[in-house]
């Protein structure tokens, strides 16, 4: 056989053992744990195969053992999988316009721990300076061994920093000074790992996907309303980038003028959705003169003691996000919208409930609205989001990896060392 040949055969093989091995793991996140039998038949692979897969993934420290299980059935029990939570890690860097967050999360999505600053976000090179020390400080609560175990760093940021600052009230300040700055690049240099970089939107969906309603939904647009707005959608079980990672940017969605006083006027003949649909926009209606200082805390109060102006500027929000669901689920034909955000309790109830009802009420003949749920991670999706990068990309079964088309990573980043061992 020639050489060209027997390589091409080697490569399409190696490419199917690594995506099931990827099945398998996904399989194990979706069940928590499972015997090699109800492996072998969700995966529709031989108990040889799976036998020789588990077998990797405990080498790889990616799978432990619970102990056996009696189904109460003839037979020697079966031993259940799952999981090892300290098999991977991973870095989550969330940038934000007020916020800068660094989390470190294992490879069941639990955060280990976290380092937070509320601030104007400050010129780039004092960020990165800021970020490397919570990193190498959030790095001292690994083991040596585990070190090893680090898949990259997920950076999570809006891809135009220095837009939309009048609609969300805030000052020039050093917003322009990051249109040219490679953030991604440079964390890579000073911390010698690779990073995965994606709009926050998109990194927030990865989070759902991976750890949260994506275990058992393969499909659904996904909304988070914090001080913007920002979203991603999720189809057969892999997130949609688009050309420039914006897909799933609903910030941008077009809608009508407010009706609400507070409101700014907009530019043009219609508005964004970013304008209405934000917590910004909560803030500005509950305070007019002070809403830039309205902090996440004032807001759940206002929401938690029933706030008339709360229960306006939901009115005003759901009016603002119905035509545009509806316009994009007719588009995608989803059958779930995912809403999360930084603010809890009633305000999930509100929201969900009065969207719920809206879209029904305005669903055309012959067509069901989306199903609504509130997501699973609240203030934490931006930085779990981020976390969720590199383990997404190291672990989760991509069709691409089968065409050896799935770089995994951003151009001109590192190969991950997980991705090799």
């Amino acid at each position: 056989m020639p050489k060209s040949r027997r390589s091409a055969r080697g490569s399409n093989s190696a490419q199917l053992r690594r995506y099931n091995e990827r099945i398998v793991l996904q399989i194990l996140r979706r069940l928590q744990q499972a015997s090699k039998a109800e492996l072998a038949r969700a995966a529709q692979l031989t108990n040889a195969a799976i036998g020789a897969i588990i077998q990797s993934l405990h080498e790889d420290g990616l799978v432990e053992d619970l102990g056996k299980h009696h189904d109460g059935g003839r037979g020697q029990p079966a031993t259940l999988l799952k999981l090892a939570p300290r098999g991977a890690f991973g870095f989550g860097v969330r940038i934000d316009r007020t916020n800068l967050e660094t989390v470190l999360v294992d490879f069941e999505g639990r955060v280990i721990g976290r380092r937070s600053h509320e601030m104007i976000l400050p010129a780039p090179e004092k960020a990165l300076e800021i970020v490397r020390r919570d990193l190498e400080n959030l790095r001292g609560l690994l083991s040596q061994d585990e070190l090893a175990r680090l898949t990259g760093i997920g950076l999570a940021q809006p891809f135009n920093l220095g837009a939309w600052l009048h609609e969300l009230g805030l000052p020039e300040a050093n917003f322009p000074l990051w249109d040219d700055f490679d953030l991604a690049s440079k964390l890579e240099e000073v911390m010698g790992l690779p990073v995965f970089h994606e709009n926050d939107g998109t990194a927030a969906t990865v989070a759902e996907l991976f750890y949260g309603l994506g275990r058992q939904h393969d499909n659904f647009l996904y909304f988070f309303l914090g001080p913007a707005i920002g979203g991603g959608l999720c189809m057969n079980g892999d997130v949609v980038r688009g050309v420039t990672g914006n897909a799933g940017d609903v910030a941008m969605m077009p809608v009508g003028p407010s009706r609400l006083s507070t409101a700014p006027r907009p530019r043009k003949s219609h508005d964004i959705l970013l304008t209405r649909a934000s917590l910004v926009a909560f803030a500005r209606h509950l305070e007019p003169g002070e809403f830039p200082g309205i902090s996440r805390l004032d807001l759940q109060t206002a929401v938690d003691n029933d706030h008339p102006r709360f229960n306006e500027w939901v009115e005003d929000c759901v009016d603002a996000l119905t035509p545009a669901l509806g316009a994009a689920t007719a588009l995608l034909d989803v059958p779930l919208v995912v809403i999360d955000s930084d603010l809890d309790g009633r305000f999930c109830e509100e929201i969900t409930n009065n969207l719920s009802r809206a879209l029904a009420a305005a669903a055309p003949e012959a067509r069901n609205a989306p199903d609504i749920k509130f997501g699973t991670f609240g203030q934490d999706a931006g930085a779990i989001g981020a976390a969720s990068l590199p383990m997404f990309f190291n672990f989760s079964p991509r069709a691409s990896i089968l065409t050896g088309e799935a770089s995994d990573r951003t151009p001109g980043s590192q190969q991950s060392q997980v991705e090799n061992r």
